[in-house]
């Protein structure tokens, strides 16, 4: 069963889209929050110790930007 993927993101952040292309390449279904549209989404960021997207969460796992942890984070996802 997989876990919930959450991708928080801004309109117009090239790392952003990296990261949910990359999810859509491994079947990966998430949920896109735009921390601009709104100051919970952005809060939710900060309380992982971020202050910048793309942040890709996954259960209580966070990882920042299109990094090689992300791809650890997306397996862990699937399983």
């Amino acid at each position: 069963m997989s876990k919930q993927v959450i991708v928080y993101s801004t309109d117009g952040c090239v790392e952003c889209t990296y990261v949910k292309q990359m999810l859509t390449d491994e079947g990966v279904s998430f949920e896109v929050r735009d921390v601009m549209a709104s100051k919970e989404y952005q809060k939710e960021v900060e309380k992982f110790g971020f202050m910048g997207v793309p942040v890709t969460v996954v259960g209580d796992q966070a990882v920042k930007g299109f990094t090689p942890e992300l791809k650890e984070l997306i397996d862990n996802a699937k399983k």
